[in-house]
Parts: structure tokens; C-alpha cells; sequence
């Protein structure tokens, strides 16, 4: 079953976007995501099967930092 997350993130232009994209596409877990990047928080919001944890991981190894809101 799909869960809506957010976080607070570091993503901060499209640049940033474009590389997370490849690592958030690649999961068949992840549904749909999306960053705000003109929020203060810039925030990533996420549909998925994963847990909190998973996604922390996968945004971590893209070289950003994550946090739960």
C-alpha cells in the first residue's frame, strides 16, 4: 500500500532535480515524487511502498540531505 511522505531537503534548483531524478525513478517502489524547491524547506514529497528510512537512504546516497517534517 502507497504512503504519501514529505521531507525537508537540500534539493534546491533543477539541477539538483535532474540529479536525484535517476535515483528516485530507478525504485519501482517510489509512485510519484516531486521537490518544492522554492519552499524555504525545500520539500520532496513522495507516494511509495517504501518506508521513511528507504527514502532517507536512496536521497542520502544521491549526495543530498533529508529529514523527516
Amino acid at each position: 500500500m502507497s504512503q504519501h511522505i514529505s521531507f525537508k531537503t537540500n534539493i534546491n534548483c533543477a539541477n539538483c532535480v535532474r540529479a536525484i531524478s535517476s535515483f528516485l525513478n530507478e525504485n519501482p517502489a517510489i509512485q510519484e515524487w516531486s521537490v518544492d524547491t522554492r519552499h524555504t524547506d525545500k520539500i520532496l514529497k513522495v507516494e511509495t511502498e517504501l518506508q521513511q528510512k528507504e527514502i532517507i537512504e536512496i536521497v542520502q546516497n544521491a549526495g543530498f540531505d533529508i529529514e523527516v517534517i
